[in-house]
Order: structure tokens, then C-alpha cells, then sequence
């Protein structure tokens, strides 16, 4: 028996090729798939049992090959934007202490800094999913960490111009 799938896992459909389980319906062998294939027409929940997970080495490979084509279009894709209220913005800390003096940053600098650590993030968990290392129950495990922490994270969506950038958590069962 194959063990249970679970979101962000590569799977691979004998007709419809390589793909990536986005969310899971069940346990077992009852558990259903939906799985995102590259060119999407075909995207959708699947019986687990036509699905095969990918060998670590495939994963590595398909890891990398996203992350260098990533890098490539990266020049092409649209950047991440400052909400146009924030813009020429400061964050101002002020302690408790009057006697202590406060600290202020731009706000473009802490935008900056909350978009690296998203990115990070991602590149973290592509090491995840890629690691020969790692047990499956590892990989879940630190997933899930991950979500946590972009649902830590949401408290900053308001400084996104593009809804679409937004850190998205854990969402509730379907």
C-alpha cells in the first residue's frame, strides 16, 4: 500500500504525465487528489490510486528545473508592489520608555524585507519537498511549518497592492 498523499507532494499520471497535489479529500485508500498539471486543462481530483508519488531524484530534478526556469522569468514577471497609500511611508517603534528614542524605517525597506522572507520561504520549502534526506512524515511535518508561518505572516497582506501577492495560511477543509 502507498502511503498517503499530501499537499505540494509530485505525482505522476500515467497519461496525463507530472503534476502537483494542491489539496487531499480522505485517507487511505479512499483518499482523492486534486493535482495541478503544468498545462492546467487538465487539472483535478484524482483516486489516489492513479496517482505515483515521484522517486526522491525526480522531485530533486523537477525542484530544480522549476526554481532555475523561476529564476530565468524572473527578469519578465511582474514585481511585487507597495500599496500606493504606503509609499514614501516610515514605521515608527516607539518604546514604553519616553525617556528612550524611538526607531523608525521606510516602509519600501520593511516591504522589501517581508518579500525576501516570503521567498526564502519557498525556496525552503522547494528544499523540503527535493530532500533525500527527509522521511515523507519530515516533509509533512515541516510543511506544515511553513503554512504556519505564511499564516503568521497574512497580519502583513494589507501592504500588498496585488491581492494575488498576499501570503495565504491554512485554509479549512473542503
Amino acid at each position: 500500500m502507498v502511503g498517503d498523499f499530501f499537499r505540494g507532494d509530485l505525482v505522476r499520471h500515467e497519461s496525463l504525465g507530472m503534476g502537483k497535489v494542491e489539496d487531499t479529500s480522505g485517507f487511505g485508500e479512499g483518499q482523492r487528489c486534486f493535482v495541478f498539471f503544468s498545462r492546467g486543462e487538465k487539472s483535478g481530483w484524482f483516486p489516489k490510486t492513479v496517482l505515483a508519488r515521484l522517486s526522491g531524484e525526480e522531485s530533486a530534478a523537477y525542484e530544480f528545473v522549476k526554481l532555475a526556469i523561476r529564476e530565468l522569468k524572473e527578469e519578465d514577471a511582474p514585481k511585487i508592489e507597495l500599496a500606493n497609500r504606503w509609499e514614501g511611508g516610515e514605521m515608527v517603534f516607539k518604546p514604553a520608555d519616553s525617556a528612550l528614542a524611538p526607531h523608525s524605517i521606510p516602509v519600501e525597506t520593511f516591504f522589501h524585507k517581508i518579500v525576501m522572507v516570503r521567498d526564502r520561504l519557498r525556496v525552503m520549502e522547494q528544499q523540503i519537498n527535493a530532500s533525500k534526506k527527509l522521511s515523507e512524515e519530515d516533509k509533512v511535518e515541516l510543511q506544515q511549518y511553513i503554512t504556519r508561518i505564511y499564516g503568521s505572516l497574512t497580519s502583513f497582506n494589507f501592504l500588498f497592492r496585488n491581492k494575488a501577492d498576499n501570503f495565504v495560511g491554512q485554509k479549512g477543509e473542503k
